[in-house]
């Protein structure tokens, strides 16, 4: 039946012409399934890369002498801000230890909540530089810094505590040749780049403070080189290029411009079909 508009009224929306202003939330129990999966494949596929430790170490000469060639700062330089004292040595071994993951997982919650349509970017990019660092750590084994006797540097968890490692030939939860790249650094900017994008706070920039405190840390404790930051920064600037980011609140793709209605004008909906 046709209906007819009266003038000045409004002509009815058309199926499937507009979205809701709110994308809707991926199922919850399948979010979880989907994040315990790619933690438990990235923790055995680090293991994969377990056992290569001449390489990793000739690998570590490589970078270490790479770095001295491209007249990067000493990494000594910024562990010897952290040797002053016993507490800031902790302090900086704790926020290595305890931040990294429920930093990350707090990010993901709170998006999921908040922003969800910023939260199905955010996953599938970290997804995709776990997966990459992942690759690279198979790669290219890697020994950190404080490992290496020619950086002179001090394993300042083992020295002043907590550490989260134990003797790489006992360690069976994680890979310690797996360096490069650095995924504390490489989350912490894609958390800070993250909430800055989903944000509009004038103070929203302060976020990147987290990864510039990951970075002061991972270097002072002698766990990564500062190429290991480098490369998961060009590898978090990729991922995040091909990633579609979400569309602004208020546009629609497809959706038809609205014109006013002239005056005194009937409008038949249906008519001619």
């Amino acid at each position: 039946m046709n209906v007819r508009t009266e003038p000045g009224e409004a002509e009815p929306a058309e199926p499937g012409e507009a979205e809701p202003a709110t994308p809707a939330r991926p199922p919850v129990v399948r979010e979880l399934l989907l994040v315990a999966g790619l933690f438990l494949v990235y923790k055995a596929g680090r293991q994969l890369a377990a056992g290569h430790t001449a390489e990793a170490f000739r690998n570590a000469h490589r970078v270490w002498d790479a770095e001295r060639w491209l007249r990067l700062p000493g990494e000594g330089a910024v562990q010897s801000l952290l040797l002053h004292g016993d507490t800031l040595a902790r302090a900086a071994n704790t926020y290595y230890a305890t931040v990294h993951f429920p930093a990350t997982a707090a990010f993901l919650v709170w998006l999921y909540l908040r922003r969800p349509a910023h939260y199905v970017r955010a996953r599938r990019a970290l997804a995709a530089v776990t997966a990459a660092a992942l690759l690279l750590h198979l790669l290219f084994p890697l020994a950190p810094p404080r490992m290496l006797a020619a950086a002179g540097l001090v394993d300042t968890a083992r020295v002043y505590g907590p550490s989260v490692y134990g003797p790489p030939q006992a360690d069976h939860l994680a890979n310690q040749f797996a360096a490069m790249p650095s995924l504390h650094f490489g989350w912490a900017l894609m958390v800070a780049l993250g909430l800055i994008a989903a944000t509009r706070s004038p103070l929203r920039w302060l976020w990147l403070l987290h990864p510039l405190v990951t970075l002061f840390v991972i270097v002072g404790t002698a766990n990564h080189y500062w190429i290991d930051a480098l490369v998961a920064a060009a590898l978090a600037g990729v991922v995040l290029t091909a990633v579609r980011a979400p569309r602004r609140p208020g546009t629609t793709v497809g959706c038809r411009e609205r014109r006013p209605v002239p005056a005194g004008e009937r409008v038949l909906v249906g008519a001619g079909r």
